[in-house]
């Protein structure tokens, strides 16, 4: 699976941006999503994931309340959003979207390693 993000960019503290990833070409049945990060001198680490069928959703403690993770899927197209409010300049880091084949429909993890495809990376920067 091939995944396209796009979104990220420079902001102050305080503002907003908008990320996407996006699949097709294939079909995509019981496939969880999720968006990772990984700042300078760290591991990469989970910030939110989300079922094929968007009724699950699980973020990480540090962005609950300020992200949004939302999905628009159909059975030969991923769509994948986050929308990033309240941004902090810790949140700056390269932002993974990637995706994992599930067992059902609500299939959701937050362990990269069950991952088998991401996207190129996008850099978001926050400065204070």
């Amino acid at each position: 699976v091939q995944l396209q993000a796009s979104g990220g960019g420079g902001v102050q503290a305080g503002g907003s941006l908008r990320l996407s990833c996006s699949a097709s070409g294939r079909t995509f049945s019981n496939y969880a999503m999720g968006w990772f990060r990984q700042a300078p001198g760290k591991e990469r680490e989970f910030v939110a994931g989300i079922s094929w069928s968007g009724r699950n959703i699980r973020y990480a403690d540090s962005v609950k309340g300020r992200f949004t993770i939302s999905t628009h899927n159909t059975y030969t197209q991923l769509f994948l959003q986050m929308q990033m409010n309240s941004l902090k300049p810790e949140d700056t880091a390269v932002y993974y979207c990637a995706a994992a084949p599930g067992r059902t429909i609500d299939s959701l993890n937050s362990n990269p390693q069950m991952y088998d495809s991401w996207g190129q990376g996008t850099l978001v920067t926050v400065s204070s």
